[in-house]
């Protein structure tokens, strides 16, 4: 089982260079953040051509999340329970494969820094941090019901010094302070496993660097992209990549795509 996850950064500019990679590639699924579209907007028969199955949970212009899929699903949960959010960000499926289910989330997590030209609003923080709250209450409870579990996609969080080019300018931001740091580890407390990093102690492994600044160019980048599993399914890891190519292509995402193994 071939698992793949990318913030696209708009699907509808990015469409030629998903097509290409999805045939190259083959997985067997693939998870998308920032679609930025809605239903309508969205390339479903340029994917279905392409061999794929999908579900889509749409914004005009924000967020917005897709899962797609080789194989039968059906949607699980659209955006987490419990929680009233008007943002597009999280699309739970439950797919099949050989006989056997799993359930496989597609997330874009609040990235929680203040607008530019307010900086002391901190809004977008505490919403930061009440979704996740409310997405470890989720996980949790899906390891109750499900055996074989894949989170992946934009957690806009850094666990280590390893995970940033340089960690001094990001502690204290809302993508590398303790309140989500420690946040985003219980995921690991309660069992899940960080694919990467289980198989990668110490790589960088970045999964995005901004447009400014020739970041790609001077690898000043950052690991935000993840893909979280369930025992069952850490049992089953292969590999887990990161396809730094894909960010040289022309009209590329700031961020590349992270592939995952698992044997079926």
């Amino acid at each position: 089982m071939k698992i793949a996850t990318l913030n696209i950064n708009s699907i509808n500019a990015r469409l030629p260079n998903l097509l290409k990679w999805l045939q190259q590639n083959n997985p067997d699924v693939m998870l998308l953040q920032e679609i930025k579209t809605e239903f309508d907007g969205f390339p479903l028969f340029d994917l279905q051509m392409a061999g794929y199955n999908c579900e889509i949970l749409g914004q005009k212009s924000y967020n917005g999340v897709a899962v797609l899929s080789r194989h039968p699903m059906q949607i699980s949960c659209k955006n987490l329970p419990c929680f009233s959010d008007e943002n597009a960000r999280y699309l739970e499926v439950m797919l099949t494969k050989n006989h056997r289910k799993y359930s496989v989330a597609s997330l874009y997590l609040p990235n929680g820094n203040p607008p530019y030209n307010n900086p002391t609003d901190t809004s977008r923080f505490t919403y930061k941090l009440q979704w996740m709250d409310n997405f470890l209450h989720h996980a949790e409870n899906m390891l109750l019901w499900h055996k074989n579990i894949v989170l992946a996609g934009d957690f806009n969080v850094m666990l280590t010094d390893n995970d940033v080019y340089n960690p001094d300018l990001f502690k204290g931001g809302a993508l590398y302070c303790k309140e989500v740091v420690n946040r985003l580890k219980q995921l690991t407390a309660m069992g899940y496993t960080d694919c990467f990093r289980t198989l990668y102690p110490s790589k960088t492994g970045y999964t995005f660097w901004d447009y400014t600044q020739n970041s790609f160019i001077n690898d000043l980048g950052l690991r935000i992209d993840y893909v979280f599993c369930s025992p069952c399914m850490a049992d089953k890891l292969q590999s887990c990549n990161i396809d730094r190519d894909f960010r040289s292509w022309e009209k590329s995402s700031d961020h590349t795509i992270l592939i995952t193994e698992f044997e079926d």
